[in-house]
C-alpha cells in the first residue's frame, strides 16, 4: 500500500531537487501528496558534457539523470525543470577538490556541493521564483528545537543515514528545507516507487564521485590542471628515506594498498607534507589517536560547545560515532577528544559531532594529535 501523509500545507510551494535517483523521485510525490505546490528541478553542473562519462548507472546530475527526473515529473504531474549550475559547481566543488588535494589534504566533495551547490545556490535560485522551500531526497530529518535552533536529526534508517554529509547547512537553509525521505527506510521507499510504476523503483544508488566515475583522482587533477604531480619520498617518521611515492594526489592518510613498499609487515600513510613531496609511513598504531582538531566550525543545534556534555562523534561517513568531549580552542577551532582512538584521522575530511540524535556542530579537520 502507498504511504503518505495527511498534514495538508496550504499549497506551500517547494522546489525538489530531482538527481533521477528513487530518493529524490519519491521525495516529490510525498510533498505532493502533503498538500504541496511542487515542482521538480535538475541541476545542471557538468562543465562539458562531452567530456564527462554520463553513464546510465545513476550519476548524479549527468544527462541520464535529466531524462529519468523528466520522465517522473510527468508521471507525478509537476512541473519539471534544469537549472545551470555550472558556475557554481566549478567554482565550490571541482577547484576546491583539486586546490585540496594539491595541499595535501582529502575533500569531502559532496559537503561542499551539498552547502554552496545544492543548498545555497539552488535555494536562492527557488525563493527568487517564488518557492517557499527546497527539498531533496536525503535521509535525515529536519526539527526546530526548543532553543529556537533548527537541527537535522538521524534518519529513521541508520543503515542509510546522511546527516553527515549535511553538517554543513546554516540556519536559513535548514528553515526553508523538507527532507520527507528521512522518515522512512530505503526499502520502503522502493516500495513507495514500485507501486507507483516509476521506472526508477530498482535503479542502484551512484556510489562514486559524480565528476570522476572512473575513480582516478591524480589523473583528473593532472588533466584539470595542466601540473605533472610529482614523484616524491616515502620517509618514516624520523625522516629517513624508504622508498619512491607517486605524487601525493595518490594518497590520504590511513591508505594500505597501493604503496608497493616491500616492509615486511603492514604499513600505512600516516601524514602527507606537500610542502617537502613527502609521504609519511608508519604502522598500525601510528594511526590512531584519540584527539583531534577542526575548524571553519558550523554549530547546528547549539550556538556554542558546552564543554561539560559528552557528545559522540564521527570522522567519515562510514564512522560509527565515538563518545567524546570538545572544547573551543580559538574563534573558529575546536578540539574534539575521544574516549577510544579513532583510525586515520584525515585532514581536510569533516568531524561531525551529535548530541543524541541531532546534529550538534561539525568542522573541517585540520589535524590529528597525540599525547
Amino acid at each position: 500500500m502507498i504511504l503518505s501523509m495527511s498534514d495538508q500545507k496550504n499549497g506551500k510551494k517547494v522546489v525538489v531537487g530531482m538527481s533521477g535517483g528513487v530518493d529524490s523521485s519519491v521525495a516529490a510525490y510525498l510533498l505532493k501528496e502533503q498538500g504541496y505546490d511542487v515542482i521538480g528541478a535538475t541541476m545542471q553542473i557538468w562543465q562539458d558534457e562531452p567530456d564527462y562519462d554520463l553513464d546510465n548507472e545513476g550519476g548524479c546530475c549527468g544527462l541520464s539523470a535529466v531524462e529519468d527526473a523528466r520522465r517522473v515529473a510527468q508521471m507525478l504531474d509537476i512541473p519539471y525543470y534544469v537549472m545551470n549550475f555550472k558556475k557554481e559547481f566549478k567554482s565550490n566543488v571541482i577547484d576546491y577538490f583539486i586546490n585540496e588535494y594539491l595541499n595535501g589534504r582529502t575533500p569531502n566533495p559532496c559537503i561542499a556541493c551539498n552547502r554552496y551547490v545544492k543548498w545555497e545556490a539552488l535555494l536562492q535560485r527557488s525563493l527568487s521564483i517564488g518557492a517557499d522551500y527546497i527539498a531533496t531526497g536525503h535521509y535525515a530529518r529536519i526539527d526546530q528545537l526548543k532553543n529556537g535552533r533548527y537541527a537535522l536529526r538521524t534518519s529513521a534508517t541508520a543503515a542509510k543515514d546522511q546527516t553527515y554529509a549535511l553538517y554543513n547547512l546554516t540556519q536559513f537553509q535548514l528553515e526553508h528545507t523538507l527532507m520527507p525521505v528521512g522518515e522512512y527506510t530505503k526499502e520502503q521507499i522502493r516500495e513507495i516507487a514500485a507501486e507507483l510504476n516509476l521506472n526508477v523503483a530498482n535503479k542502484p544508488d551512484s556510489m562514486e564521485i559524480c565528476f570522476i566515475p572512473d575513480n582516478n583522482y591524480a589523473s583528473f587533477i593532472r588533466q584539470n590542471t595542466g601540473k605533472e604531480i610529482l614523484p616524491g619520498n616515502f620517509v618514516d617518521r624520523t625522516g629517513a628515506v624508504i622508498g619512491r611515492h607517486e605524487g601525493i594526489t595518490n594518497y590520504t592518510v590511513g591508505q594500505r594498498k597501493g604503496l608497493n613498499l616491500s616492509m615486511g609487515r603492514p604499513v600505512f600513510v600516516t601524514e602527507i607534507r606537500p610542502d617537502t613531496n613527502e609521504v609519511v609511513i608508519g604502522d598500525d598504531k601510528d594511526v590512531l589517536t584519540d584527539r583531534l582538531t577542526g575548524e571553519r566550525i558550523n554549530f547546528m543545534s547549539e550556538p556554542d560547545v558546552d564543554e561539560t556534555k559528552k557528545y559522540t562523534a564521527k570522522i567519515r561517513y562510514s564512522h560509527k560515532a565515538v563518545p567524546c568531549y570538545v572544547k573551543r580552542t580559538d574563534k573558529d577551532k575546536i578540539e574534539c577528544e575521544f574516549e577510544e582512538p579513532v583510525r586515520a584521522v584525515t585532514p581536510g575530511q569533516a568531524v561531525v559531532i551529535y548530541d543524541g540524535e541531532y546534529v550538534a556542530m561539525g568542522a573541517t579537520i585540520c589535524r590529528a594529535k597525540k599525547e
